[in-house]
C-alpha cells in the first residue's frame, strides 16, 4: 500500500502541476516522471516492486484501448480532409528525421541495446503521442532509465518547439463566424470529464481488447507484440463500430489520462538519477536534431506541394504533439474550421505511430547502430 500511496501521489502531483507555470512548461508526465525520480532515489520507493510490474503488464496496455475508442478510420479519411496529406507528410519528415538524427548522433551514452530502441520510441513520440512513446518502448524492451531519460529531454524540447510553431503562426488569421474558440475549448475540456456507466463500459471493453490482443500476440509466437495486437483490434472496432464506441470516448480518455500518470511516476520510480543524467544531454541533441528536422522537412516538402502554412504547421503540431495539442492550437488561434480535422489527424497518429516506429527500429536504425 505504501508502493501505490506513493505512485498515485506522484501522478496526482503532475497532474496538479499543471496550473503551474513550471508544470505547463514541463508538462504533466514528466513531473510525474521526476518525483518518482526523487521518491526512488530517496529510499522513499524501492528500484524494483510488485506494483510496477502491475503498472507495465496491465494497467498500460489498459490505456491503449481507450485512448483510441475515436479512431474510426472511415471518419478519419473523410472529415480530415487536406490536413491528412500535410499529416501524412509530416509523418513522413519524422521518419526520416529520426534516421538522420541517429546518423549524426547514435546515443552511444545509451549503450548498444537501448539507443535505437529510445530512437524508436522518440520517433513515434513525433508521429503519434505519449501513449506510442510507451507503448514502443514496452514493446522493444527498452530500459527504464533510458524511457525517463528520453521522456525528459523530450519534453523539455518539446516545450521549445511548440513556442516555435506558435511565432511561425502569428501571421495567420483567425476564421471569421462560426462557433467561438471558448465554445471548443469548452468542448474539448468536456472530454476529460468521467460518468460511473460509460467509464465502466469503455473499461471493460478495454480489458477485452487487451485481452484479444495479448492471446493473438501469443498465437503468433510474439508476445512482446502484444500492445500493437492490442492497437489493431481497437482501431478496428472503432472503425467498425463508432457509433456505439464514439460516446464512450470522453469517459475513457480521462480514465487513461490517470492511468498514463501513473505509469509515468512508474517510470520515474525504476530510474537511477545518475543515469538520467549521464544520457540526457545526448538525448538533448538528439530531440533537438530531430525535432528541428522534422519542422524544416514538413514545410519545406509541404509548400512545395501547395500545402498552406495553417495546414503544415497543424499537422507538425499533430505529428509531435498529438490531438489534444493540435486542436488546441486550432481554439487558441481561432481557427474553427480546422479543430475537428486537427483532432482526427492526431488521432491517427495515435494508431499508426506505434507501428511505423517499431518497423523503422528493426529495419533501420538496429542495423545502423550494428
Amino acid at each position: 500500500w505504501g508502493v501505490w500511496t506513493a505512485l498515485l501521489g506522484a501522478s496526482a502531483v503532475g497532474a496538479a502541476s499543471e496550473g503551474t507555470r513550471v508544470g505547463r512548461t514541463l508538462s504533466a508526465p514528466l513531473v510525474s516522471t521526476l518525483v518518482g525520480l526523487l521518491l526512488a532515489n530517496a529510499g522513499v520507493l524501492p528500484s524494483q516492486a510488485g506494483a510496477y510490474v502491475v503498472v507495465n503488464k496491465f494497467l498500460l496496455p489498459l490505456a491503449v484501448p481507450l485512448l483510441l475508442l475515436q479512431a474510426d478510420l472511415r471518419r478519419v479519411l473523410k472529415d480530415t480532409g487536406r490536413l491528412l496529406g500535410a499529416f501524412a507528410i509530416g509523418a513522413a519528415a519524422t521518419l526520416a528525421s529520426t534516421v538522420a538524427a541517429f546518423r549524426v548522433l547514435p546515443l552511444q551514452a545509451l549503450g548498444a541495446e537501448d539507443a535505437w530502441k529510445v530512437a524508436s520510441a522518440l520517433c513515434s513520440r513525433h508521429i503519434g503521442g505519449a501513449v506510442n512513446y510507451v507503448a514502443v518502448a514496452e514493446t522493444l524492451g527498452l530500459a527504464p532509465g533510458a524511457v525517463a531519460a528520453g521522456l525528459a529531454a523530450d519534453n523539455l524540447m518539446c516545450a521549445v518547439y511548440f513556442t516555435t510553431l506558435f511565432w511561425l503562426a502569428r501571421g495567420e488569421p483567425p476564421d471569421a463566424g462560426g462557433p467561438g474558440g471558448e465554445a471548443a475549448a469548452g468542448a474539448a475540456e468536456e472530454s476529460r470529464r468521467m460518468e460511473v456507466l460509460p467509464t465502466s463500459v469503455a473499461v471493460s471493453l478495454s480489458c477485452a481488447v487487451c485481452w484479444a490482443g495479448v492471446t493473438f500476440a501469443a498465437k503468433l509466437g510474439f508476445p512482446g507484440l502484444a500492445i500493437p495486437c492490442i492497437t489493431v483490434v481497437a482501431v478496428g472496432l472503432a472503425t467498425c463500430f463508432p457509433r456505439r464506441l464514439g460516446p464512450l470516448a470522453s469517459h475513457g480518455e480521462g480514465f487513461a489520462a490517470m492511468v498514463m500518470q501513473v505509469f509515468f511516476a512508474t517510470v520515474g520510480a525504476s530510474g537511477s538519477v545518475a543515469a538520467v543524467m549521464r544520457s540526457a544531454p545526448a538525448l538533448f541533441a538528439f530531440c533537438f536534431v530531430q525535432i528541428a528536422a522534422h519542422l524544416g522537412l514538413t514545410l519545406l516538402v509541404g509548400r512545395a506541394f501547395g500545402f498552406s502554412l495553417r495546414e503544415l504547421l497543424l499537422a507538425s503540431n499533430a505529428n509531435v504533439g498529438g490531438p489534444t495539442t493540435a486542436a488546441g492550437m486550432a481554439v487558441a488561434k481561432g481557427w474553427r474550421k480546422s479543430f475537428v480535422p486537427a483532432l482526427l489527424a492526431g488521432i491517427l497518429g495515435y494508431a499508426v505511430a506505434t507501428f511505423l516506429s517499431v518497423a523503422l527500429g528493426f529495419t533501420v536504425l538496429k542495423p545502423m547502430h550494428a
